[in-house]
């Protein structure tokens, strides 16, 4: 506050003397009872995902910021806000997978582009989009065979002694299951019959 030329910050009372023009007596003694309101100073720590809207202004960056009104005693209260942000993020995923893909709790059985979103460790969204390419398992040849009894018969690497249905699972050209199935027939021993024939001579 400037007063009589002289410039005041501080409250207090001033006494400010006139004298009788060209002479050292006093004339009219100004009595000032001053009271100096600070400007008031605050601070906010802020934390937010990607974007912040703070008195009528977005900010997208981390960063401190001012930002000035009135206080209610009608001096500059300035507020500087300590800005973080955190971006969110989006992430790409590339899946081949037979028959399903179980992800994020959903299970997807055909080809396609997905998207979900989750929490990352900033706290900010994370974005996933999915490329899944779904391949289908599939069944394979059948195959019908018949030995005879007390032969054996190898299929697959494995060999078979019984008749029966057996079943073998391979891979096929898209890296998926094909389940082979082999029908084997045993044909029963053979029965050897024994017959006695007596004949007669003629005299």
């Amino acid at each position: 506050y400037t007063w009589y030329g002289e410039s005041y910050s501080v409250t207090g009372k001033y006494t400010y003397t006139e004298k009788y023009s060209g002479t050292d007596i006093d004339s009219v003694q100004h009595i000032l009872n001053l009271t100096v309101n600070p400007t008031i100073y605050t601070e906010e720590h802020i934390t937010a995902c990607d974007s912040y809207e703070w008195n009528g202004l977005i900010y997208t960056e981390s960063g401190d910021y001012d930002y000035t009104t009135t206080a209610t005693t009608g001096c500059d209260s300035i507020v500087t806000l300590h800005l973080t942000i955190n971006k969110s993020e989006y992430v790409e995923e590339s899946v081949v997978a037979c028959d399903s893909y179980l992800c994020n709790g959903d299970t997807y059985t055909t080809s396609g582009e997905y998207t979900y979103t989750t929490t990352a460790k900033n706290g900010c969204d994370s974005i996933v989009t999915l490329h899944l390419t779904i391949n289908k398992s599939e069944v394979g040849a059948t195959e019908y065979n018949t030995i005879c009894y007390g032969e054996t018969f190898t299929w697959n690497g494995q060999t078979y002694t019984a008749s029966g249905e057996y079943s073998v699972v391979l891979t096929n050209v898209n890296g998926c299951d094909s389940t082979a199935t082999l029908h084997l027939t045993i044909m029963p021993q053979a029965v050897t019959t024994t017959e006695t024939i007596v004949i007669g001579n003629d005299e």
